[in-house]
């Protein structure tokens, strides 16, 4: 079974079973700076007015590089942290120091990387946490898929894109999306782990992310690809896992070490 980050990744054996990952990057030291123009990149007209009209902040968290993410309404000053992981302290630092208050927690999936810190961020900011109907987590606010969030005049969207879980979601937002370990710069998530199936991921990947507008900015779970982001036309041409496949070479592919 192909399998990929997170948890840690396989490494080559002697009987040559596994891979090891080409897109683990050495850790980052130097974190973005708060902004809320977000990643910089050429966006058309229309997303750079999106841009615009959010605030976006991203940290890598933890040794198994996770990307942590602040967003907010600079009209209202109300945000969410999407995906705490393991601390989300620096999240909130950056929040409390350009004004805003943390309204929402939204976690893409379950998996203990991701949502390990969200009840101490939902004790010390009175913050929601908004996950998937069928996340384990404790949640205030339950997702389904098509369902339309509203932080502040900022409207997320839910996109449910199980496969990697069966909780998992994309979250799409101001010309973002934030697409957890369904999709990563380059790569996909793992679907040999308890609770993946590696035909929603088929199904999620071809016939949800695939159908995304291509200049939305991929806002991915972990940094395990060349660039902190994306695009979804960029990964569209260039994602090996995006690639046009049946269903059946699909899960040979994901078998194949």
């Amino acid at each position: 079974m192909r399998t990929v980050p997170p948890y840690p990744p396989l490494r080559i054996t002697p009987s040559g079973k596994g891979r090891s990952s080409p897109r683990l990057d050495p850790p980052f030291a130097k974190e973005s700076r708060a902004t809320p123009f977000g990643p910089k990149r050429t966006l058309n007209p229309v997303h750079r007015l999106a841009e615009r009209s959010m605030f976006f902040e991203q940290h890598v968290i933890g040794a198994m590089q996770n990307f942590g993410y602040v967003i907010g309404d600079p009209a209202t000053k109300v945000a969410a942290v999407v995906d705490p992981s393991f601390d989300a302290r620096i999240l909130q630092k950056v929040a409390g120091e350009n004004g805003y208050a943390i309204g929402f927690i939204f976690d893409t999936h379950h998996h203990a990387d991701h949502v390990f810190d969200n009840e101490r961020l939902a004790n010390e900011s009175g913050a929601k946490v908004a996950a998937h109907r069928l996340s384990s987590v404790r949640k205030d606010l339950v997702l389904e898929d098509g369902m339309v969030v509203k932080v502040g005049e900022l409207k997320v969207k839910v996109v449910h894109t199980p496969g990697h879980s069966p909780d998992s979601c994309c979250y799409l937002v101001a010309g973002h999306a934030f697409t957890g370990d369904c999709l990563f710069v380059g790569d996909c998530g793992r679907v040999d782990l308890p609770g993946s199936s590696v035909e929603q991921m088929y199904d999620s990947l071809f016939n949800k992310v695939r159908k995304m507008e291509d200049d939305l900015i991929v806002c991915p779970g972990h940094h395990y690809g060349k660039s902190r982001t994306s695009t979804i036309g960029k990964e569209k041409r260039t994602n090996y896992t995006l690639q046009p496949r049946t269903l059946d070479e699909f899960i040979r592919f994901m078998r194949t070490p």
